[in-house]
């Protein structure tokens, strides 16, 4: 996946037939959905850290994640106020690690790359950064903090760490 290819991409080589990946793409939606409407996952003071950075930077998400996953993920919570614009999977033909998501984000926001910062969690997300030839800080996670993130211009525990890179470099 690091490389850019998913699970149905694996499965069709190891000759898993279409209806076969057809059926399990719409058991794992509907386990993933349940997960993201029963489980907790926000991030411990997201929202005040995101209202703090919206006062002197512009921000955008720009996530793999389908329309539909995207909207029970921040159906509960508060912070699309902060954010200019999203984009989501249906938005851009090329996915992570493709530099296609982060082109687009940066066309829209009519930004330059070097005045611009993508914060991620992922070696796919990091990936595209770097093929955008955008600088990125990778924030470690539960799940992430182990891999090793060559090419990363940061690598942070807590987005409090953000704060400080941004007054001190694009401020």
């Amino acid at each position: 996946m690091t490389q850019g290819l998913g699970t149905w991409a694996h499965a069709r080589a190891a000759g898993i037939s279409e209806q076969t990946i057809n059926k399990l793409r719409l058991r794992r939606d509907a386990l993933y959905q349940n997960y993201l409407r029963t489980e907790s996952i926000q991030i411990e003071g997201i929202e005040e850290i995101l209202s703090e950075l919206s006062t002197s930077v512009r921000m955008a998400i720009v996530t793999t994640s389908k329309k539909s996953d995207f909207d029970i993920i921040h159906e509960k919570q508060n912070m699309r106020q902060f954010f200019d614009f999203v984009l989501v999977r249906e938005d851009y033909e090329f996915s992570k690690p493709h530099p296609e998501p982060y082109l687009t984000g940066l066309k829209r926001f009519g930004a330059k790359k070097n005045e611009t910062l993508i914060v991620e969690d992922s070696m796919r997300g990091l990936n595209s950064a770097l093929a955008a030839d955008i600088d990125c800080v990778i924030v470690h996670n539960s799940f992430t903090k182990s891999n090793a993130y060559p090419g990363a211009r940061y690598e942070i525990e807590t987005l409090e760490e953000l704060k400080a890179i941004l007054n001190d470099e694009y401020l």
